[in-house]
């Protein structure tokens, strides 16, 4: 029998794929854990999600923050996810060269993705050093709220909301905005 082993990527190695032209225009993937991971298709359920959770968090937020939406997220050596929604501080224009390291708050809208956001995800930002996470739950129309990241990964408080409750970023407690915003 012949031993199996597989190639993990860097994310140096994963940029240098991007750069030759290795995906297909559109070809929707993104590096965790060193592996190349396929994004599943958006339904207009999880497309509107994405669009008014931007929207939403952008007029709670103010100046000197913005939303990045579907881009990559530079956390670790061997992962570059692109969440659904990423809180960055600072300009846009600082990014022109490299892609983020730190973002305020990471969302994830979840439908069939819900228990591979819940772990690997929640995993991957927690170790990245995310202060926190959101899924954007379309199954229970909840928002799962998870706050503490832990150095070996995961969040040490979790918070599910309806969506009669209102909800703010830990960092951020002047940016609130209704649950029922986030949902289709």
């Amino acid at each position: 029998m012949v031993a199996v082993r597989l190639k993990r990527w860097s994310r140096a190695d994963y940029e240098r794929l991007i750069q030759a032209g290795f995906f297909a225009p559109g070809e929707r993937v993104e590096l965790v854990d060193g592996e190349i991971i396929e994004m599943s298709p958006q339904d207009p359920r999880h497309a509107t999600a994405i669009v008014i959770g931007q929207e939403a968090l952008q007029v709670a937020l103010g100046d000197g923050y913005y939303v990045r939406v579907q881009l990559p997220l530079a956390l670790e050596d061997d992962s570059e996810p692109e969440p659904d929604l990423a809180v960055i501080q600072g300009n846009r224009r600082a990014f022109a060269s490299r892609h983020p390291t730190h973002a305020v708050l990471v969302v994830e809208v979840a439908d069939s993705s819900l228990p591979y956001d819940r772990e690997r995800k929640g995993a991957l930002y927690a170790r990245g050093g995310v202060p926190e996470y959101w899924i954007v739950n379309l199954v229970d129309r909840l928002l799962e709220v998870y706050r503490d990241p832990r150095p070996e990964g995961g969040y040490a408080t979790r918070l599910v909301l309806t969506s009669s409750d209102e909800v703010a970023p830990a960092s951020l407690p002047n940016a609130r905005l209704a649950v029922q915003e986030l949902m289709p």
